[in-house]
């Protein structure tokens, strides 16, 4: 990195957007998995509002979210007032507040691959497991999970990038504080603000060379997308 770039600053902003984004895929598979086998299973009328609710993240703008979340985890939130009396505090201009927007945020690009791999089972494994005597939870594990991999990796590196991606969301949730809340997407906001090109260069083009490692290693380490 050139001189006049404060090298700290931007590997703590990588090392906490990293962070961020591992520790939110890891949630979102862990919540997103039971919500897209309801999803690609059930029959309910519920299916069609859950959807919309699941996929709002991919048209509302993200600093709508960040600023209902910003309201409703904030002293006089429901949230915030929640918060506060099981001791955990205000979770705005938190890491933990972060991880909240972010989940949210991201929840489709996890959810509906997942989904979408669920569906594309078709009844044929399932009735086979069934047959064998296999439980609900064996099948899920033992047959469901290994066809499902395609989907998993999609969820997971599309939950992983579009984490690393975002501003929006993290900016009106978690500020600028250096070392706590300052991801990449923000330090090169800061960087273009105050005219220093050189610097956002280097860390817009790092995020330009990731985004593309990522959608390459997908459609090279997925065949089904591949082929799709």
């Amino acid at each position: 990195m050139p001189a006049g770039v404060p090298a700290s600053e931007a590997w703590a902003a990588v090392a906490l957007t990293l962070r961020l984004a591992g520790l939110t895929t890891l949630i979102l598979l862990l919540i997103g998995t039971p919500l897209a086998w309801w999803l690609a299973r059930t029959r309910s009328r519920a299916k069609g509002p859950a959807s919309a609710l699941v996929a709002l993240p991919l048209v509302l703008p993200p600093s709508v979210l960040g600023f209902y979340l910003l309201v409703g985890l904030g002293p006089q939130g429901p949230g915030g007032q929640l918060t506060q009396a099981l001791g955990l505090g205000l979770l705005p201009f938190t890491f933990t507040g972060l991880v909240v927007g972010s989940v949210l945020y991201s929840l489709p690009f996890v959810v509906q691959p997942l989904q979408n791999a669920f569906e594309a089972l078709g009844e044929g494994p399932l009735e086979a497991a069934a047959t064998l005597r296999a439980s609900p939870l064996d099948t899920f594990f033992s047959v469901v999970l290994p066809l499902a991999r395609p989907g998993y990796l999609t969820a997971t590196v599309m939950g992983f990038a579009h984490t690393v991606g975002e501003f929006g969301v993290v900016l009106m949730m978690g500020g600028n504080i250096a070392g706590q809340t300052r991801v990449v997407s923000v330090q090169i906001y800061d960087h273009v603000e105050a005219l220093e090109y050189t610097q956002a260069h280097w860390l817009a083009g790092g995020m330009l060379a990731f985004s593309f490692a990522v959608l390459l290693a997908l459609y090279v380490l997925n065949p089904t997308g591949r082929r799709r």
